[in-house]
């Protein structure tokens, strides 16, 4: 009888930015959007934000990741990215969940654009007031 491969699923959310994001036993691969991690985010910078949960507890290599984002712009796909991977390490060992809270990883950052509302030009901006 053939062993099914583990596969955990898990979400995460940054401004409008939402990611998917499947993690299973591997060598480590990431894959974000059928691309790889260095095609996708171009700045090393950017690199190490994405992997950070996996960079804290020595498990880049552990793992193979595939991730489907959508939405937003890089800093909340990044953002979204980070959050999914930080809940799905906390399914593979809940004693993970201690120093990702520590690094403020498993806090989903609510900040969202604000509506605009009629009468303005946008959230809060109005034209210019002319008293005479």
């Amino acid at each position: 009888m053939e062993q099914k491969e583990l596969i955990i699923q898990s979400i995460g959310r940054r401004k409008s930015a939402i990611a998917r994001v499947f993690l299973k036993p591997g060598v480590g691969k990431v894959i974000i959007n059928d691309k790889n991690l260095v095609d996708y985010f171009t700045y090393s910078l950017d690199q190490n934000q994405v992997v950070l949960p996996l960079l804290l507890f020595n498990l880049q290599t552990s793992f193979d990741c595939l991730i489907m984002v959508e939405g937003g712009g890089r800093t909340g796909q990044i953002g979204a990215i980070k959050l999914g991977l930080a809940r799905a390490l906390c399914v593979v060992d809940p004693n993970y969940r201690s120093t990702l809270k520590q690094y403020g990883l498993l806090r989903r950052d609510a900040r969202i654009k604000e509506r605009r509302k009629y009468g303005l030009k946008k959230a809060r901006k109005a034209s210019q007031y002319s008293k005479r």
